[in-house]
């Protein structure tokens, strides 16, 4: 009796998990110990998965372990890998657990892009194999029974699982096995037979016969639920239907049996008779409707005997009146199983091989911090920086501080000639030239690899539109225009950077060329520097008065805000906090991250001493040029004026700029050098990225062609031909109508054997005969005279009947035409092959082999009549 119910394990494709997952980490996490860790535990993974998937698994508790520590790990990586169709991109095909396939091959199956639908087959996989560990179970002992009941609770709750979260894994219709109606009914199936576990160890410890009634009674509860939720659906298994209608009755009976006990312990004896007969009644409809699934003898005879028992001692002493069924009362229930919910993790051995992996929100969290990070130290070094422009400026505008320095009037000042070392020390020009030289090269290599990978995306979706215009509804897959969005929008993106770049680059260019002589003339030697400058004859008395004094001191104090400056933006750069314990820390807590809040928050904190000391440092740098402008002023008002000196003054001042030109456009080119270099290394990867989804829709492409073409390979090739009318009969069995058309050559018929007929006398036809034969009943067959024998199988025809065509073989008209007579036809007989009818003579059917259709042999030489042509049907 205790036939129970197991679902078969879905079959999986083999894929590689690592080489996806260690792209990603390349990508995501700096090289190192972190990073190659990450790496193995990839590979670990993706071995995992073979052993859990790639073999047929026993039914026993270490291959249902291993297969939940793989759940457990895919539970573990979702929050830290992005797998997508545009990210993490591997493709998942499962087969349809309860489809046998089709004659022409293949089965039902569904590949998708999600780590969801990967995680609902293992958990499927997990609960199928639970309920066959516990179909094996010895259930004559406790431990087995408590195994047994064990399992399909969590197979049950495996199932219910699935059912509420399929549809939101998957974003798309399901195989049927894994469809919320057909997992439904399999958790309610699962948690029938744990109660019925628990029925049968109640029977086995011999408890209350009231307790055990309400157990079975609950029992078949959950079969009769499990039977109308599948009565309608052909989804599983064609065995599972009559198993769950023969359960339900068997435990209705085995309740009512025991409430029988129950009653006749209470001395309701008609009672007792009562639920004794509704038991039988049961028993013996699976007995004769149920039989090849299940076998009830034992129970019948249990019951037949109690029941004859109870029928004799009421007979014979207690004559008590036996209520009819609907006034029986009802027995009560008593459920004592429940779905095990699904709480990861399941393995009671898992550990988690990406434990220092941080989830992937909080991945993000901490890439938008840097980004916040990034913004404000660079808003900071940027005002900065400006400040120092503007400060280097107004100093060059002045003449400063060479023009206090310039005591002979006829020497380089020395302020000029440390400038002029700097820059020959940097490469002067022909670092510049360089720099600017190499430009067009790094941006024609990012250039390409940015066509490169757009190309990839235009061609694959060009194919993706080609196949949807070609195969319409049928192309069930996310189209590549949808699917390529954020790629798009991420290559638009690098496009207009470096149009940007090239604009920026074109701006260098332009100002290189305005200051390149300048510059060329502050890499020259001191003398050569000293003769380009023009002399004159300064006032000496000014040197060492008290506005030059004051001037050296204002221009000493912003050299220091300078250098102070300088140490303030290396103090901003080299400032590291590691957000990522506060983001996990977050995340536990609240189950989510504020990442504005915890951010500003926590830069405000870290950031906001620096910040403070970059504003003092402006607020100062514009005191003291107002000072040291108001200062000048005086000096200039002081100064002998002439045409030399305001010559040499010009002449100095374009050197001061030219070093500051120099200097800023060493900085913008080496800038834009490092740039074009990092966005190489951002392109690469992105064209990586292209090409890896561009990999994984040709495999999809490939995949989903193929289970096309056998769907198309399925199908009927053309829609159903009806038959001819020479097949047809009306329902009195009438042949067709004549036909005025004339009447074709007779052709062989095939007959049982292979004789060529005797040669006929020539054909005589009467004219009496026209009336005979007009006067014969439509559809009745015409005889020839003389006629041999019919075949076997064969009515023979009337012979009083006139021929109504020229006498000879016994041949059948063609249907249409007068005295059509339809022959039983041979096995492996085709109407449409009309070379049959070619036959000089009617073959045997010759089987060589079994299950081979006969063929007709070659035709004999030296048959008297010509082989008469085929004239279609009008």
């Amino acid at each position: 009796m205790t036939n129970f119910i197991s679902v078969q394990l879905k079959k999986a494709s083999e894929v590689d998990l690592a080489k996806p997952l260690c792209k990603f980490i390349q990508q995501s996490y700096p090289g190192g110990d972190a990073q190659a860790e990450h790496c193995r535990a990839a590979e670990e993974l993706s071995k995992l998965r073979k052993s859990a998937l790639g073999r047929p698994l026993d039914k026993h508790e270490s291959a249902l372990e291993t297969l939940l520590r793989y759940y457990d790990q895919l539970c573990s990586i979702e929050p830290k890998f992005p797998f997508s169709e545009n990210q993490v991109c591997v493709t998942f095909t499962w087969k349809d657990a309860f489809d046998k396939g089709s004659l022409f091959g293949g089965s039902a199956k569904l590949a998708l892009a999600s780590l969801g639908y990967e995680k609902t087959c293992v958990l499927f996989n997990c609960g199928a194999l639970a309920s066959q560990i516990a179909a094996e179970q010895n259930l004559d002992n406790d431990e087995g029974l408590k195994a047994a009941a064990k399992h399909y609770q969590f197979a049950s709750g495996a199932f219910q699982h699935i059912k509420d979260t399929v549809l939101s894994a998957l974003n798309r219709e399901p195989t049927v096995d894994i469809s919320p109606d057909t997992v439904g009914t399999l958790s309610l199936i699962m948690l029938a037979q744990a109660q019925e576990v628990f029925f049968l160890k109640a029977t086995r410890d011999k408890m209350k016969d009231g307790i055990i009634a309400k157990l079975a009674n609950q029992a078949a509860d959950y079969y009769g639920d499990a039977y109308k939720q599948c009565q309608y659906k052909d989804t599983l298994p064609k065995e599972v239907f009559p198993v769950l209608a023969a359960k339900h009755c068997i435990m209705q009976a085995n309740a009512e049996y025991h409430q029988s006990i129950l009653a006749k312990q209470q001395k309701k004896f008609g009672e007792e008779i009562g639920r004794l007969q509704h038991a039988a009644d049961l028993v013996k409809t699976v007995a004769s409707r149920y039989d090849e699934y299940i076998n009830v003898k034992d129970l019948v005879d249990k019951i037949n005997r109690a029941l004859t028992a109870a029928k004799k001692d009421n007979d014979f002493i207690y004559h008590d009146r036996v209520p009819d069924l609907k006034d029986l009362e009802s027995i009560g229930k008593a459920s004592l199983v429940k779905s095990t919910p699904v709480v990861v993790p399941l393995s009671q051995k898992f550990t988690d091989l990406f434990e220092k992996m941080v989830p992937l929100q909080v991945q993000q969290s901490v890439s938008v911090y840097n980004q916040r990070k990034a913004d404000l130290v660079n808003r900071s070094i940027a005002q900065m920086r400006e400040a120092t422009n503007l400060a280097n400026g107004v100093l060059a505008s002045l003449n400063l501080p060479a023009a206090i320095e310039d005591v002979s009037g006829d020497t380089v000042p020395q302020s000029i000639l440390n400038k002029s070392k700097s820059v020959i020390e940097q490469g002067g020009v022909q670092t510049i030239d360089q720099l600017i030289k190499d430009l067009p090269e790094l941006l024609q290599r990012n250039k390409e690899i940015l066509d490169e990978s757009l190309r990839l995306l235009d061609e694959e979706e060009s194919t993706d539109n080609d196949l949807r215009t070609k195969f319409k509804e049928r192309w069930q897959r996310t189209p590549s225009s949808d699917l390529y969005k954020p790629l798009r929008t991420e290559g638009a993106n690098y496009h207009n950077l470096l149009n940007k770049a090239v604009q920026a680059d074109g701006q260098v260019k332009e100002r290189y060329q305005s200051h390149r002589d300048t510059i060329a003339l502050l890499c020259k030697s001191e003398s050569e520097l000293n003769a380009a400058i023009p002399s004159a004859n300064p006032a000496k008395t000014l040197q060492g008065s008290e506005v030059v004094n004051v001037l050296k001191t204002l221009l000493a104090n912003l050299d220091e805000v300078k250098k102070e400056r300088e140490q303030l933006e290396n103090d901003l750069k080299s400032v590291n906090f590691d957000m990522t314990s506060k983001f996990l820390t977050a995340l536990a807590q609240d189950g989510a991250i504020n990442e504005e809040a915890i951010s500003v928050t926590e830069l405000d904190r870290i950031y906001g001493s620096y910040t403070q000391k970059v504003q003092e440092s402006l607020k100062k740098q514009e005191e003291l040029l107002k000072d040291i402008q108001n200062a000048h002023q005086d000096f200039s008002k002081m100064k002998q004026s002439n045409n030399e000196s305001n010559l040499r003054e010009e002449v100095l001042k374009n050197l001061a700029v030219a070093n500051d030109n120099f200097v800023e456009l060493l900085s913008n080119l080496k800038e834009g050098t490092k740039f074009y270099n990092e966005l190489t290394e951002i392109l690469l990867k992105f064209q990586n990225k292209c090409s890896d989804i561009v990999f994984a829709r040709k495999t999809e492409r490939d995949e989903l062609l193929k289970d096309l073409q056998q769907s198309i390979a399925r199908e009927p090739s053309a829609p159903s031909i009806p038959l001819p009318t020479y097949q047809t009969t009306t329902a009195g069995g009438s042949k067709p109508a004549a036909s005025s058309t004339p009447t074709p050559a007779p052709r062989t018929m095939v007959g049982t054997k292979p004789q060529p007929p005797a040669r006929p006398p020539p054909p005589v036809i009467s004219a009496a005969s026209s009336p005979s034969s007009a006067s014969a009943p439509s559809g009745t067959p015409v005889a020839p005279a003389a006629v041999p024998a019919p075949a076997s199988g064969a009515s023979a025809p009337a012979a009083s009947t006139a021929p109504s065509q020229a006498q000879g073989p016994p041949y059948p008209t063609y249907p249409g035409y007068p005295g059509y007579c339809q022959m039983p036809m041979p096995m492996g007989y085709n109407p449409y092959m009309y070379g049959q009818y070619n036959l000089p003579y009617a073959p045997s059917p010759v089987y060589p082999n079994p299950g081979q259709a006969p063929y007709p042999p070659p035709q004999q030489p030296g048959y008297p009549f010509p082989q008469q042509p085929y004239y279609p049907q009008q």
